[in-house]
C-alpha cells in the first residue's frame, strides 16, 4: 500500500462518514409530486434518505397506525376514532402537520368542447349522485350558455382506493348538497358511490379520463395540469365561477377563521371573493414518539425544512404555500416529537 493510500485509510478511521438516516413513509397521492421533490432535495441537505410510497390516504393512515412506516400522509384530517385507535395501539399520540394546500378539480373529456366549463354545486352533486346523465342536461346548459354541449352520456369516474382527495370532494358535496349529505355523506377516505367507475390514485383517474370520451372525474390540480386535461370552474359561495390556481387556493386558506391546535380543519366551501371552494390542506401523520432517537431527530429536521425552506418549491407544482401563522404554530408542535 502506498503512503497516500495509508493516509486515506487513517483519515477514514479517524473521521468516518455519518451514516445516512433512512425513513419510510406512505399515503396520499394528492401531494406525492411535491413530496418526491422535497425528499430528493432534502437527502443531500439533511443526510436523510426518505422512501415514500403514494398508496392513498387510507393506506397511509393504516400503515402509520400499524407501525410499518415512520410516517404517514393523508389529505383527510384524522377522525376522533382514528386518533383513539392509534393511541390505543401505540400508547402515544400521532401528530398532524399540514404541509401544503391544493385543490380537487372537476376534469372532463368532452370532444368538441374547448375552454373551461362552469360547474355549480348542484351540477356536481347531481352528476355524482347519478341524477344528471347527459352533458346537455338543462342544469349544465344553464351554467354554460355560450357552449354547445353534446348529447352524450356522462361517464362518472371516482377513486377506487382509500383517498383523501375523495374526502375533500365528498366533504365539499356534503356541505353544498343536503341530498348528497343524507344519501352518501363525507367519507373519511372511502365512499359507497351511487354511480361510476373507479381509478386507483389520482394518476389512475387521470388515465381513465384520457381514455373515455364523455367522462368526468375529480383529481388534484397538478394531475390535471401535468396530463393536459381540461378542468372546470366551480361556483363559490359568493356566486363567482372560480378556477383552481395558486391565487384561489391561497384565498381559501386566507378565509379560514382559525387553525385549531391539532390542525384538523376543513376549508371546503369557504366564503370570500376569489375563493376556490374545493381546496384543502394535506397532512403528514407523525408519531409523537420514536424508539430510535436518530429517526426522531431526522423527522424533526425534515419537518422544519419542509414548512420553511421547502415552501419555496411548492408553487412550481401548482400547490399553495402554508400561511405564515400556520408555520409558526407547527414549529411549536415539532418540539412534541421525542
Amino acid at each position: 500500500m502506498s503512503n497516500f493510500s495509508r493516509s486515506l485509510a487513517v483519515l477514514a478511521l479517524a473521521f468516518p462518514l455519518a451514516a445516512q438516516t433512512r425513513l419510510t413513509g406512505a399515503g396520499a397521492t394528492f401531494p406525492a409530486p411535491v413530496y418526491q421533490k422535497w425528499f430528493a432535495a432534502y437527502q443531500s441537505a439533511g443526510n436523510v434518505q426518505i422512501n415514500y410510497q403514494p398508496i392513498g390516504s387510507g393506506g397511509g393512515i393504516k400503515a402509520v397506525t400499524e407501525g410499518t412506516v415512520d410516517f404517514g400522509a393523508s389529505d383527510a384530517p384524522l377522525t376522533d376514532a382514528q386518533l383513539a385507535a392509534y393511541k390505543a395501539k401505540n400508547k402515544y399520540d400521532v401528530l398532524l402537520f399540514p404541509t401544503v394546500l391544493g385543490a380537487a378539480v372537476p376534469s372532463y373529456n368532452l370532444p368538441g368542447v374547448t375552454g373551461e366549463l362552469n360547474f355549480t354545486a348542484q351540477i356536481l352533486a347531481g352528476i355524482y349522485l347519478g341524477e344528471i346523465h347527459k352533458w346537455n342536461d338543462p342544469k349544465i346548459a344553464a351554467a354554460n350558455p355560450k357552449v354547445k354541449l353534446p348529447d352524450m352520456d356522462i361517464l362518472v369516474i371516482h377513486r377506487s382506493d382509500g383517498s383523501g382527495t375523495t374526502y375533500c370532494w365528498t366533504d365539499y358535496l356534503s356541505k353544498v348538497s343536503s341530498e348528497w349529505k343524507s344519501k352518501v355523506g363525507a367519507a373519511n377516505t372511502s365512499v359507497e358511490w351511487p354511480t361510476g367507475i373507479g381509478g386507483k390514485g389520482n394518476d389512475g383517474v387521470a388515465g381513465l379520463l384520457k381514455q373515455q370520451e364523455g367522462a368526468v372525474g375529480y383529481m388534484e390540480l397538478i394531475y390535471a395540469v401535468k396530463n393536459k386535461l381540461p378542468f372546470g370552474r366551480v361556483k363559490n359561495k359568493s356566486g363567482e365561477f372560480v378556477k383552481a390556481d395558486l391565487k384561489s387556493v391561497t384565498a381559501a386558506a386566507a378565509a379560514m377563521k382559525e387553525m385549531p391546535a391539532d390542525f384538523r380543519v376543513s376549508i371546503t366551501d369557504g366564503a370570500g371573493a376569489g375563493v376556490y371552494p374545493i381546496s384543502t390542506f394535506t397532512w403528514l401523520l407523525v408519531p409523537a414518539h420514536y424508539a430510535d432517537s436518530g429517526k426522531a431527530q431526522a423527522v424533526k429536521g425534515f419537518l422544519h425544512w419542509a414548512i420553511t425552506k421547502g415552501q419555496e418549491q411548492v408553487e412550481s407544482l401548482e400547490y399553495a404555500k402554508l400561511p405564515k401563522a400556520v408555520v409558526a404554530q407547527e414549529e411549536k408542535q415539532i418540539a412534541r416529537i421525542k
